[in-house]
């Protein structure tokens, strides 16, 4: 990959034309307002891209923690403002979902996907904490499709995230992105693929159908929708040149772009059909200098 330089990053814009402006010289200043992909019926938003591509207030989400320092005693109503679902790599695991302090998600084989069933309460629920949201929350989306993400009403009342149907939780004895300790534990627990299966090394990932036209699209400069390295959003239809072309290395969108290697949409160019964790695996590797949507 290229050098590239590091730069602040903001949210996607809001409805209208797609636009992107320059503060300064080197700088890319987005717009602050993210777009939601859509909303369902439980009020919650999907977004495209990453809780710090889209802005996220710090301290809150996934980020928030209590006195001790964990998550495990943050105040919920600040934690379920909002919950990311990534496809990333931890330990051995590839693709698995993890959240947005990068914490490994997990599975549990005695809940059920159709219907989704949660069998975690009590003790269980502190060793393995549900991921929480509520009316309202922003569930930020990279490498996930909205379509396998759903909710579930626990025993408590309280509403839980699904992905492909399954109930997913965090393991408390996980403390930093990368760990997998909640992997095989009890014969019942495994991380959870972007799809809901059992997540497992080196996986395969699904061919993803024909979608409509993407709104908005969050372009990451480091591949895996990397927080490490700086991102740019773009939002709307029609042609659009980059700000920072040549720099892109994976793409989070909730739909179908057409990314092209010279501006003005010429040139080489790639139908994507959503999400993609790396270009170069399509030999689009730092090439991305216009898209289209529409």
């Amino acid at each position: 990959m290229l050098s590239k330089r590091v730069l602040p990053i903001a949210g996607l814009a809001a409805a209208g034309a797609l636009s992107l402006a320059a503060c300064g010289t080197q700088n890319t200043a987005l717009p602050t307002a993210p777009v939601p992909v859509e909303q369902v019926a439980n009020e919650l938003s999907f977004l495209a891209g990453t809780a710090k591509a889209n802005n996220a207030p710090p301290k809150t989400g996934d980020w928030a923690t209590g006195s001790d320092g964990t998550p495990g005693t943050a105040d919920q109503n600040v934690a379920r403002k909002w919950v990311q679902l990534k496809a990333a790599k931890a330990g051995a695991l590839d693709p698995v979902v993890v959240n947005g302090a990068g914490l490994t998600l997990y599975r549990f084989d005695k809940d059920t996907a159709k219907p989704s069933k949660s069998a975690c309460d009590g003790d269980c629920a502190k060793a393995w904490p549900p991921v929480l949201v509520t009316s309202g929350s922003k569930v930020f989306l990279a490498g996930i499709r909205k379509s396998a993400v759903g909710t579930v009403k626990r025993a408590d009342g309280t509403l839980q995230l699904t992905v492909g149907g399954w109930p997913a939780y965090r393991f408390a004895k996980d403390t930093k992105p990368g760990d997998t300790l909640g992997q095989g534990v009890g014969g019942t627990w495994f991380g959870l693929a972007p799809n809901g299966q059992k997540a497992q090394g080196g996986q395969q990932e699904e061919t993803t159908p024909p979608q409509k036209p993407a709104s908005s699209a969050v372009l990451f400069d480091g591949k895996n929708f990397s927080d490490d390295e700086p991102s740019q959003g773009l939002a709307g239809q029609g042609c659009q040149n980059v700000a920072r072309p040549g720099v892109t290395s994976s793409v989070s969108a909730a739909g179908s772009l057409k990314l092209w290697s010279e501006k003005d949409c010429k040139g080489k160019s790639l139908v994507i059909e959503g999400d993609v964790r790396d270009l170069a695996k399509v030999n689009f590797d730092d090439k991305v200098t216009s898209i289209f949507s529409g």
